[in-house]
């Protein structure tokens, strides 16, 4: 409603405010309100991803909140506006899977990978341990293979590793497969790890000479925390089997596994460093060459990593078991 010409400024005013707190409570109930603990869909990048809300705050008159993403290392926990975050509903998991979809047409068209399938309330229990296999928070419980972790209550700062989302896509690819759809990856890979780490070195060697030492230093000391950590850290329950199977007679699983497996070392890697004496600048030059090879991995994505994973015959034979 215009006003009157004859209205004098205290009647003027009057109406503004009450147009203006018109249009906020109209903005308020169109703002969805989430509670703690609630399971959600949060934007992050081009993409929906599943999430939970560990905490609410109110700043400058407005809600936020802090969510956890599922199967995520809380590394990547933050704080998000409620315009980022979305029900998680029927309606909405549509939205997820064309997003998904669309992205996936549109970065990978070589991969042919089928979307992420999004976790219902019910889904984010499923195969909880596993991954915490790699991505758990390092409280003291008795681990997966009877192995004690313990919290370090370290206060040491660590290495942050910033994924590329079409890697951070690779690692839920990764985990759909083998936790949801039983399938694992065909060993021996092609390139294995230490053929991958041996093409980074010719790479960075072409570029700097004399930056090809150090950075030998580095990949010897990343094929030894893989070789270490995989059995430990970086396997799933459903992947134990073929890890007995593939490794034997002393063989080195750089030998055997390849860039999928490497990838998921990377997420562990701010916890296993924090472990080592470093001083403040050597710790971020080292920072810098992860996130450097991180690059050469994307860079690489499709020639590196598989698009599929073969049927595991092992599920197989143990629900044959099962039935008889």
């Amino acid at each position: 409603m215009e006003s009157s010409k004859d209205d004098g400024p205290a009647e003027a005013e009057a109406e503004a405010e009450a147009e203006k707190s018109s249009s906020e409570a109209l903005a308020a109930s169109n703002q969805m309100v989430f509670s703690e603990g609630e399971r959600v869909l949060a934007h992050h990048g081009p993409l929906l991803y599943g999430a939970k809300v560990k905490k609410i705050e109110y700043l400058d008159n407005q809600q936020r909140y802090y969510v956890h993403y599922l199967g995520w290392n809380k590394n990547w926990d933050e704080w998000v506006a409620g315009d980022r975050l979305m029900k998680l509903t029927e309606e909405n998991v549509q939205k997820q899977k064309e997003l998904e979809k669309n992205f996936s047409a549109d970065k990978n068209p070589k991969l042919g990978r089928s979307p992420i399938k999004p976790r219902s309330s019910d889904d984010t229990n499923v195969d909880k341990e596993d991954l915490q296999n790699y991505v758990g928070r390092r409280k003291k419980r008795k681990g997966d293979y009877g192995i004690e972790e313990e919290d370090t209550g370290s206060t040491k700062t660590l290495v942050k590793i910033q994924f590329p989302l079409t890697l951070k896509k690779q690692l839920a690819d990764d985990w759909e497969f083998v936790s949801q759809l039983g399938k694992l990856v065909k060993l021996p890979r092609n390139p294995n790890v230490d053929g991958i780490l041996k093409k980074y070195l010719a790479y960075r060697s072409k570029k700097n000479d004399m930056a090809a030492e150090s950075v030998g230093e580095i990949l010897n000391g990343m094929r030894n925390y893989f070789d270490k950590a995989l059995p430990v850290m970086l396997l799933y329950k459903k992947e134990r089997r073929q890890y007995d199977e593939a490794i034997v007679d002393n063989v080195s699983p750089s030998a055997v596994y390849g860039a999928e497996h490497l990838l998921r070392l990377f997420v562990k890697l701010p916890e296993l460093l924090a472990y080592v004496n470093m001083e403040e600048e050597a710790l971020s030059q080292l920072q810098q060459k992860l996130q450097d090879f991180l690059k050469f991995l994307q860079k690489n994505q499709s020639a590196f990593f598989l698009s599929t994973y073969e049927s595991s015959n092992i599920l197989e034979e143990t629900d044959e078991e099962q039935n008889d």
